[in-house]
């Protein structure tokens, strides 16, 4: 797949060597080419994907990865596509599948077992706070970074609220057996929060005995254990791990304690340390086409600065951001929840926008500080889960009688982003507003066949 090394990245990223192989997918080892910062890149197979099915797999683990920017999840930087393959651009993760020091019979002493616990728990948390369940974790499925802390991958199993059927459950039975709740094996819905609770459980059995709970090479008699909650705990496991143990590994689900119960546990709570929220900045990510990346010509980028006007926005990236052919989401979404729109265009002049935004940001209570003419920074007065909303808006001049206008999430909740664009941004500039990106763009015509191998890049913060 050598080939394809330019396309991929654009100028970009570099793609390495090999690191891991799947069925449907090969991830590489890459590096960020401006920054120099390594990345995992996994490569994917757009033909293979429609006929086996996994389109709304993919769309899924998207929509779930960009959901969960955590601390300890490994964190999904953008999704590049050309006409045949998608390329996911990750957070690469140098020490190992956690899985690796418990395999061959190995097992971790209590205060370690209980650090990878304790980061799993807040990850899942955190998880289940923005509606999504994992449904497959495993320990192949934590990775260790260089610091030695857990990071939650592989999201294609997950569920989002909107699969739950009319009683409110999931139905779908996934994972991997010997990690997998009742429940789940039984066909009748299931709470998937509970049942990434019993993973966790399992997780946390095989940490400190370095063998699974459940284990039988016959599949039906593993389920009869799993069904009865049938396991033995090794000499070695204290009292109070028994008990916690107990408490998550119930065979009824209305019984088996909750994570704000683990969390409450004083075993747990033993040499934590934990801020009550934490604060992630956004790393600037492209909302359009890489194509001008691709342009020996143009090696400064899209965009042209000067004090005197405003940025200057290229024909084809605001063509690349606002027209379907381009954008990657109209691939994995449907029309009823496409991204959320950050950028708009208007027939104002710069100086009236950046005025409106202002006044509209006040109004919302937000600070407002002009960094430039064209750029105005907002920062809301109250704490979000990941600390205050900062915002940037900027004003592009296409040409004279157009202007572009783009938000960025410089840091906080990517919820409480969406919100404030949706329900607030909108709403306040509906008025000088053209066309936002995202609407209906009839007036836009790109042939999609003629640049087919043009990268299309789908933000994922």
């Amino acid at each position: 797949m050598e080939d394809d090394k330019h396309m991929l990245l654009g100028g970009k990223y570099e793609k390495g060597r090999l690191i891991g192989k799947g069925t449907f997918a090969k991830v590489y080892y890459g590096r960020q080419i401006s920054s120099g910062e390594s990345v995992a890149i996994k490569v994917i197979n757009k033909d293979q994907i429609r006929d086996q099915g996994m389109v709304e797999q993919i769309q899924r683990e998207i929509s779930a990865t960009r959901l969960v920017r955590h601390p300890n999840i490994v964190e999904l930087r953008e999704v590049l596509a050309t006409k045949s393959k998608i390329y996911y651009v990750m957070e690469y993760v140098s020490g190992g599948e956690l899985f690796a020091k418990v395999s061959n019979g190995g097992r971790l002493k209590e205060d370690v077992a209980r650090k990878y616990f304790q980061q799993l728990i807040s990850a899942v948390d955190f998880c289940h706070s923005r509606g999504v369940s994992h449904r497959d974790i495993k320990p192949e499925n934590l990775l260790l970074n260089s610091n030695d802390d857990l990071k939650i991958t592989d999201f294609g199993f997950s569920a989002l609220p909107e699969q739950k059927r009319y009683d409110g459950l999931l139905h779908t039975q996934c994972g991997t057996p010997a990690y997998v709740a009742p429940e789940v094996l039984r066909k009748k819905g299931y709470d998937g929060a509970k049942a990434d609770i019993w993973s966790c459980g399992v997780v946390l059995y095989v940490l400190l005995a370095g063998f699974l709970p459940f284990h039988d090479e016959n599949l039906m008699n593993l389920y009869k254990k799993i069904f009865k909650a049938e396991y033995e705990f090794p000499p070695w496991f204290s009292a109070e791990t028994r008990k916690l143990i107990s408490k998550i590994l119930m065979a009824d689900p209305e019984r088996r304690i909750s994570i704000q119960g683990i969390m409450r546990v004083p075993w747990y709570r033993r040499g934590l340390s934990r801020p009550n929220s934490f604060r992630l900045l956004n790393k600037r990510i492209s909302i359009s086409s890489s194509a001008s990346d691709l342009n020996p010509n143009n090696p400064g980028g899209p965009l042209k600065k000067s004090t005197s006007s405003p940025a200057f926005f290229n024909a084809f990236e605001l063509i690349s951001s606002m027209s379907s052919g381009f954008d990657l989401s109209t691939l994995f979404e449907s029309n009823e929840k496409k991204k959320v729109a950050s950028i708009f265009t208007s027939k104002y002049s710069a100086a009236a926008i950046v005025e409106r935004i202002e006044t509209a940001a006040r109004e919302m209570r937000f600070s407002v500080e002009r960094e430039d003419d064209f750029k105005v920074k907002m920062e809301g007065t109250e704490e979000g889960r990941k600390g205050v909303l900062a915002v940037t808006a900027e004003v592009y001049e296409m040409a004279a009688e157009m202007t572009v206008v783009e938000f960025t999430k410089d840091s906080g909740d990517t919820l409480e982003y969406e919100k404030f664009c949706e329900e607030d941004v909108r709403p306040a500039l509906k008025d000088i507003v053209w066309t936002w990106q995202g609407d209906d763009c009839s007036n836009s015509s790109v042939d999609g066949d003629a640049d087919s191998d043009v990268l299309s890049n789908y933000s994922v913060n």
